[in-house]
């Protein structure tokens, strides 16, 4: 099945490394698009077009304050990323559960090996 446009899907949009840089800073507070300019040191236009697809997933909320237009993180649309991650997170936990086990026991067969019958 065909994935769905960057501009309704918050797993294309946040494939995009500017994109989850801006959400990055959003996830520390509101912020102008100004101040993400100054912060990630990239021109107004990309910042406002990735704003926009943030925006359409629903991933920024906007506000007006003053002459000033204020973002920040809505982190909802990220529970589908979060539950699906969560999948793997269980898998690569159990694995490195395997591993300390392997770990362990490679260090009491060296501290065995090591031992060298001079315990008289």
């Amino acid at each position: 099945m065909a994935r769905a446009a960057t501009t309704t899907d918050a797993f294309n949009a946040v494939a995009e490394p500017r994109r989850r840089q801006i959400l990055d800073v959003l996830a520390g507070g509101e912020r102008s698009v100004g101040e993400l300019v100054t912060l990630l040191g990239v021109t107004q236009p990309v910042v406002s077009k990735h704003l926009r697809v943030l925006r359409e997933v629903g991933l920024a909320d906007v506000r007006d304050s003053g002459r000033r237009r204020m973002y920040r993180l809505n982190g909802r649309p990220l529970e589908p990323i979060h539950d699906w991650v969560s999948a793997y997170e269980r898998s690569w936990s159990r694995r490195l559960d395997q591993l300390d086990v392997v770990v362990q026991e490679l260090k009491e067969t060296e501290s065995e090996d090591g031992d060298d019958g001079d315990d008289e």
